[in-house]
């Protein structure tokens, strides 16, 4: 075990020194500081370990292997469960009614077909999630990925074609 020693609310671990967010802490026979340091997992220990954890093994053995207590572990690997996602979004404010793969499925079915409105698309949300979210909701959500103007259109837009076969029936028709 090398040498660790506590001043001030910080903490000498080797060469490195590492501010503590308490003044209690104890040592493990792996040079490992137990209840002193926290810190924040980055995104590819955070995907080490839910590989580690697909491939079978236990929360109990992957934190010992890499050092980090079982329940951050444990926290990990539901929310992972839950919506596929293990990256930090602690946020404030109110939660969010639809989930990202909720949003994906409205940016798809919304470019699958382009004249559907913002109900429309919050009506189909419903029937195949089961998540009710507004016509406002939809309308933001679709203006984060740059699908804008979901509103019905009050007459059918003319092609062309339309537009040359109308001009020459008025002009035929013309007094």
């Amino acid at each position: 075990m090398t040498r660790v020693w506590a001043r001030e609310g910080h903490i000498r671990n080797g060469g490195k020194e590492v501010k503590l967010f308490t003044s209690a802490f104890s040592l493990s026979m792996h040079n490992r500081i137990v209840m002193a340091q926290r810190k924040h997992l980055d995104d590819f220990l955070r995907g080490r370990i839910i590989g580690r954890l697909e491939c079978g093994r236990t929360q109990l053995e992957v934190s010992e292997e890499l050092g980090i207590a079982q329940s951050v572990i444990s926290r990990l690997w539901q929310r992972f469960q839950d919506d596929g996602n293990v990256s930090r979004c602690y946020s404030t404010g109110r939660p969010r009614v639809a989930m990202p793969n909720e949003d994906r499925y409205l940016a798809v079915t919304a470019k699958r077909n382009r004249r559907s409105t913002a109900s429309d698309l919050s009506r189909q949300l419903s029937l195949a999630t089961g998540t009710t979210v507004s016509r406002q909701t939809v309308y933001r959500r679709l203006g984060h990925i740059g699908l804008y103007a979901r509103r019905h259109f009050r007459c059918v837009p003319l092609t062309a074609t339309h537009c040359h076969l109308r001009l020459a029936w008025s002009r035929e028709h013309a007094l």
